[in-house]
């Protein structure tokens, strides 16, 4: 295992998530030990017309509770205060205070998504400034519309920085800010990207991690649209089923991970406990098309094995006691029948014939697809499954594929020794990203 000198290591001294199986990180963890499930009918507005009806929500949070001064953030939109409940986690796991750190040597990066359209009133002032005689926009009477309907604030927090704007207000982060929206793919290319920040000496501390919803009307519309989201007729919870046979579609999620990244000087010098450490990060795109994967997965196993080579890791090589050098894969796993097949066939061109003998499972089989949220979620998992010994399950793995041969850790939890976990997540556009985690040895 190849060390890099203390000033260049990176390790998470905090994690914290807000998701569709609960706002804590041992809740969540219990959670997918069971193989609980997120999915029920949507609630955020009527989705009965819709092919698809349900979502993973996440329900009865209070964002108050994590904050100092709720006044400040009163106009967040879900996104951002899913970060803030996210963050105040990773924050006070870390053991993070005034005073301990400096503001402007501290930063973040993240993999935020767009907030919430403020759909009915839009269409109202839309609808308002119709003319139908001319059959064209009136400028006056949408103005007059809007002005009347619409909330300056609400539109504010669509954009995607925003998430950051509040994060660096409740915390006092002052050192660099940056934010990408690489779809499925962002949180986990945040993460990496804040971990390079802090090798080269930018910063020694980096706030990261991802926060999204799109379940609304025009978010669904979108992936229903694209034949993406699973239309599943029966009981939602078993409406995602990665690598089964009968896979047909993704469903919804929404929430936020965040976690604390530091040099591991910095930790030391402030005492921190160092929970897993950073070891490769891997970033490709197919250049392939827009909704579509590479089918051999080219793309995602050139990103598999830049993280690796980063982390000095051989995909081929055995331990003394004969198991590959990574323990456990948390896959993209989305359900649908392209992503699936092909992460498979990527995986089989990084680990050649170990690829059998290595753990992986989809979570999104039971909290849904957090879409920029879903690399850090993933993320957290992974690092859980080092610390507490314990693979999360596929839930809904009941048909085997034929063509997918892998192990998948189907429908139960699995206990196994996680000393190295390997996180994959791919979007729309190409983008494909992978992290590599292990247990922190000094």
């Amino acid at each position: 295992m190849n060390q890099r000198s203390d000033d260049e290591r990176v390790v998470i001294t905090g994690m914290g998530w807000v998701t569709p199986l609960g706002h804590d990180l041992d809740t969540v963890w219990k959670q997918l030990m069971a193989s609980g499930s997120g999915m029920a009918p949507i609630t955020r507005f009527d989705a009965s017309t819709f092919p698809t009806k349900f979502a993973a929500e996440v329900r009865d949070f209070d964002v108050n509770q994590f904050l100092d001064d709720p006044s400040v953030h009163e106009h967040a939109g879900p996104n951002t205060q899913f970060a803030l409940g996210a963050a105040r986690q990773a924050w006070t796991q870390a053991g993070l205070a005034a005073g301990s750190f400096d503001p402007l040597r501290a930063g973040m990066y993240l993999g935020a998504g767009e907030g919430v359209l403020d759909f009915d009133n839009y269409v109202a002032v839309n609808l308002a400034g119709w003319n139908e005689e001319s059959r064209r926009v009136d400028g006056d009477r949408w103005v007059a519309e809007a002005l009347e309907k619409m909330q300056a604030f609400r539109e504010i927090e669509q954009e995607p920085n925003m998430p950051l704007a509040h994060l660096g207000r409740e915390f006092g982060i002052r050192g660099p800010a940056y934010n990408c929206l690489t779809a499925c793919a962002a949180s986990t290319q945040a993460i990496g990207e804040a971990t390079d920040i802090l090798r080269r000496g930018d910063a020694d501390m980096m706030l990261s991690g991802g926060t999204h919803t799109m379940i609304h009307p025009l978010g669904v519309t979108g992936f229903n649209r694209l034949t993406a989201l699973s239309e599943h007729e029966g009981d939602p919870t078993e409406a995602s089923r990665p690598f089964d046979r009968t896979r047909g579609g993704f469903v919804m999620g929404e929430g936020s991970g965040m976690v604390i990244l530091e040099t591991l000087t910095h930790a030391k010098a402030r005492g921190a406990t160092p929970l897993v450490e950073v070891r490769g990060y891997g970033s490709s795109c197919d250049a392939y098309r827009i909704t579509d994967i590479q089918p051999d997965g080219r793309g995602a196993a050139d990103a598999m094995h830049q993280a690796l080579a980063e982390a000095g890791i051989d995909p081929h090589a055995t331990g003394a006691d004969g198991r590959p050098a990574v323990h456990y894969i948390s896959a993209h796993g989305t359900g649908t029948k392209e992503n699936d097949s092909i992460e498979t066939r990527a995986i089989k061109r990084v680990f050649g014939e170990l690829a059998p003998l290595i753990p992986m499972s989809s979570i999104k089989s039971m909290m849904g697809h957090l879409i920029a949220a879903a690399g850090a979620v993933e993320l957290i998992t992974s690092a859980m499954a080092i610390q507490h010994g314990m693979i999360p399950p596929t839930r809904n793995l009941h048909h085997p594929d034929p063509d997918l041969d892998l192990d998948y850790v189907p429908n139960d939890a699995r206990v196994a020794t996680v000393d190295v976990a390997l996180s994959n997540n791919f979007g729309f556009g190409g983008q494909n990203n992978t992290l590599v985690i292990s247990r922190f040895e000094d």
